[in-house]
């Protein structure tokens, strides 16, 4: 376990376990103008005010190997063992373990026009500002949505649990893809998710808030409503 605190002067400060990125000393003297520190399972991502990354932790196979050339980046997102960076032209550079969303190899010709990036523990699932969605990374984490493709259309918002994806649509119903185990089916609460406002999640859960204030959980722990919305005001 590791921490990491951007100080007003821009600098770092990091504690904890070295070998998760408690210790920043070897790169201390580049960590100036910092603008945003992401975290994985065994690293540190800052990046600094001209758009350059800076990275510790665990080196080796892990998500640690900053390429060399990463520049313009305005956004960065991490699974456990790889980050995915947005630049400023929309389009996305990974790292980290290729088996966790490290590589995009398969999909980079899609990742443009990005707006924002989830990640799971093992995947991530890209928003483009058309609406659509591009995933990749552990199939087994979200990596893979093909099954809904098809519906992945006008996404306003995405969001993961430990191992899945759920997707708001303009309409306000939820598209979800990934393991059972981690919210990635939806069935037993669909005809429920109606005019969803947003979405929050736990490693194993989903639970979204509807227009009326309702609250729908579904995942690990069961499908329930846990909140029943207020009724609607008649007037006289």
């Amino acid at each position: 376990m590791a921490f990491a605190a951007i100080l007003a002067d821009g600098s770092i400060v990091a504690w904890g376990d070295a070998s998760s990125g408690g210790d920043c000393s070897a790169v201390q003297h580049k960590l100036k103008d910092v603008q945003q520190i992401q975290a994985s399972g065994d690293a540190f991502a800052a990046i600094l005010g001209d758009g350059s990354v800076v990275s510790w932790g665990t080196t080796g196979f892990s998500s640690n190997s900053v390429p060399d050339d990463l520049k313009n980046v305005k956004q960065i997102q991490a699974a456990y063992n790889a980050f995915a960076a947005i630049l400023d032209d929309g389009s996305v550079v990974t790292w980290g373990d290729p088996r966790a969303g490290g590589a995009c190899d398969d999909v980079r010709d899609q990742l443009k026009d990005v707006q924002s990036v989830q990640a799971t523990h093992a995947a991530f699932a890209a928003l483009r500002a058309d609406g659509s969605v591009v995933t990749w990374g552990d199939p087994g984490a979200g990596g893979d949505s093909t099954a809904v493709q098809g519906r992945l259309k006008n996404v306003q918002q995405i969001q993961a649990s430990g191992g899945a994806f759920a997707a708001i649509l303009g309409d306000g119903s939820v598209v979800t893809w990934g393991p059972e185990l981690h919210g990635g089916r939806c069935e037993a609460v669909e005809e429920q998710l109606k005019n969803v406002q947003q979405i929050q999640a736990s490693s194993g859960d989903f639970v979204a808030v509807l227009a009326d204030g309702s609250l729908i959980r579904w995942g690990v722990s069961g499908s329930s409503t846990l909140l029943e919305g207020a009724p609607p005001t008649t007037s006289a």
